[in-house]
């Protein structure tokens, strides 16, 4: 049986609270203590208020949470506040849930809250041997399944656009819509193996220095330096086996065409919210999604959401909100 202090005294303890307030306050209830007795008083007081508020906090904690994917695979994942749509967020390459932790405690005032940390990434297991995006699309799968959405959002942080992409196409009942974040530029973008060879041969000869050069290129020399240097500390200590496999999977489907063809069976609405950085083909990406419009920040770099958070959160909202319209129609 556990001690709880904060809630309950035992009796000796009583009989000396009640000798202390008997010395402290006369008949009239005015204070007749002296100066020293006061401060022991409200010490006393303050001391018993930080011992109840963190038994109160202690008891309303929500822990993470575990759900195994459909390979099982454990996937970490959180829940915060109430409100549909159920609003659920899925970081990018190399990253984890942390990089919303921003929009966390904005969007559970209205939504329910999930984040997750995809297999291989942040808390969850890492024992694949290919991380592909479709298999990324399980671990949302499962952990959508397990929060019993009915009405869902998914929002998707650069590789996380693809990865949302494909667990829109396992519940198409429940996802109402996609946002994806600094990310789906252009679906149709024609990249070529030769390229893509180009791209991974620093980061396969030294991950640690190429990804820290790769991901650099992404943020603004604006950009607060204690970010930067956060962010690019986190990713490059990324399992390199699991960001290796990760990066040519997901490129990959830009050179067979399998980013594009993906959302033939994906007809929800798509928004997106990007950088200034990188051009946006709407005609090409109209060929293919079910509907896109894009929501444009000015000076934003690619981890916007961290580096611009008021104004990306505005920028969230108002595509919540469209969606929300288009979804009631």
């Amino acid at each position: 049986m556990t001690d709880t202090p904060s809630l309950f005294l035992h009796s000796k303890e009583r009989r000396q609270m009640i000798k202390v307030k008997n010395n402290i306050i006369g008949m009239d209830g005015s204070l007749r203590c002296k100066p020293a007795t006061k401060y022991l008083l409200c010490l006393i007081s303050c001391l018993l208020f930080l011992s109840l508020s963190a038994g109160t906090i202690q008891a309303q904690t929500e822990w993470p949470r575990i759900v195994l994917s459909k390979d099982g695979t454990p996937i970490s994942y959180e829940i915060y506040g109430a409100g549909e749509p159920t609003l659920v967020f899925v970081h990018g390459w190399s990253c984890d849930a942390r990089y919303w932790r921003v929009q966390v405690p904005h969007f559970s005032k209205k939504h329910r809250v999930v984040v997750l940390d995809l297999a291989g990434h942040g808390h969850s297991g890492l024992a694949r041997k290919r991380y592909t995006m479709a298999a990324f699309g399980e671990d949302v799968k499962a952990v959508m399944e397990k929060t019993g959405s009915g009405s869902v959002i998914l929002v998707g942080h650069s590789m996380g656009g693809s990865v949302i992409v494909e667990a829109a196409g396992l519940l198409p009942a429940q996802v109402i819509g996609l946002i994806g974040i600094d990310t789906l530029e252009n679906i149709e973008y024609p990249m070529t193996r030769k390229e893509l060879r180009k791209m991974m041969a620093p980061l396969e000869k030294d991950f640690r220095t190429g990804s820290r050069a790769f991901i650099g290129q992404m943020i603004s020399p604006d950009t607060d330096p204690k970010l930067r240097d956060w962010i690019l500390a986190d990713v490059s200590s990324a399992p390199p086996a699991v960001a290796l496999s990760a990066m040519s999977e997901m490129m990959s489907q830009y050179i067979t065409g399998e980013a594009a063809k993906v959302f033939k069976k994906v007809r929800i609405p798509v928004i997106t919210i990007n950088g200034d950085s990188w051009p946006i083909n709407y005609e090409a990406n109209r060929r293919h999604m079910f509907s896109y419009d894009a929501i444009v920040l000015t000076k934003a770099d690619h981890f916007l959401m961290m580096d611009q958070p008021e104004a990306f959160n505005k920028a969230l909202e108002k595509a919540i909100r469209m969606l929300s319209e288009k979804s009631v129609k």
